[in-house]
């Protein structure tokens, strides 16, 4: 979380090079390339997403990132696509919670119960002392699953199947979205929706959406990582569309960050939708490239 905080600082300073997301969609399936240059390091990172793999048992998304000098352009590292993005995901939400949700809350709720949505909860928890996370998902299995794994690495916290998504916002002060959905998966109601801190990571096209109507009724800003999503986002897309919000009320979160009176979260509706960007996988795989060193870890390629 500190090295995505940094990341963060890096695109507010501008020490950085990057172009938009780059994706090709074929049938359902998606191929994304993203490139960054930093000061000292550059790479890249390969993703393939295939929705169909869900009901394979295979992981929807698999790829690579790759690591190279800026000096030399020499490759330097592969890591596994899949995992950094997991991970650097993860503490982009978990980053989000450590600066807009209330310090004393102690419920979350996630509504996803994929490899994304378990490593939220574990960055999420890492921000907040939570002693209770409710878990929904449309499919009993994954929620199943997903709860058992989550018992297993945080032994110290109720972890809970949600009946409901109703359930769910009923129990949790934070909400974390982790779905491809198309359509809203929380209800069009102010009244569940109110006074809660929601961290939207699933909706990263533009026919793909998870906040209804009324959240956007209930929030005095919508607070984004990267100007990218406001086209990639169906999330940012059909609020600014319909006018449910104005672009005035979006700001990016690096911005958010050093604001001298950025507003408290207090007793209010926040809401963080992430879409990612490579600055953050570079970052982030530059942290485990150096650790990885300092502990002998990993294969030397001839």
């Amino acid at each position: 979380m500190d090295a995505i905080e940094q990341a963060y600082a890096i695109e507010l300073a501008g020490a950085y090079s990057m172009p938009p997301r780059i994706y090709i969609d074929h049938q359902e399936n998606t191929l994304l390339y993203m490139p960054c240059f930093l000061e000292n390091i550059f790479g890249t990172k390969f993703l393939s997403l295939f929705p169909g793999n869900a009901t394979r048992n295979q992981p929807v998304i698999n790829g690579v990132v790759m690591l190279n000098e800026a000096a030399t352009g020499k490759p330097v590292a592969i890591l596994d696509g899949a995992k950094v993005t997991a991970i650097r995901t993860g503490a982009v939400g978990g980053v989000a919670v450590r600066h807009t949700a209330p310090e004393q809350v102690d419920s979350l709720g996630l509504i996803g119960a994929g490899v994304q949505g378990f490593h939220q909860v574990l960055f999420a928890c890492q921000a907040r002392k939570i002693t209770t996370v409710s878990v929904y998902d449309m499919s009993k299995e994954k929620t199943r699953i997903c709860c058992e794994h989550l018992s297993n690495a945080l032994p110290q916290i109720s972890i809970k199947p949600a009946q409901s998504v109703e359930d769910l916002l009923v129990k949790s002060e934070i909400v974390i979205t982790a779905t491809p959905s198309q359509k809203p998966v929380l209800p069009d109601d102010e009244n569940l929706l109110r006074n809660k801190c929601y961290i939207g990571i699933g909706s990263y096209k533009p026919d793909m959406r998870e906040f209804p109507r009324a959240l956007f009724h209930l929030i005095e800003q919508v607070l984004i990582d990267t100007e990218h999503g406001l086209e990639e986002s169906g999330d940012l897309i059909t609020p600014l569309d319909k006018g449910w919000i104005e672009k005035s009320q979006i700001l990016k979160f690096g911005s958010y960050l050093t604001a001298k009176n950025r507003p408290g979260s207090g007793e209010k509706t926040t809401l963080f939708k992430s879409v990612g960007m490579g600055l953050f996988d570079i970052v982030v795989s530059e942290l485990i490239y150096r650790k990885a060193l300092q502990k002998g870890i990993g294969q030397v390629l001839d």
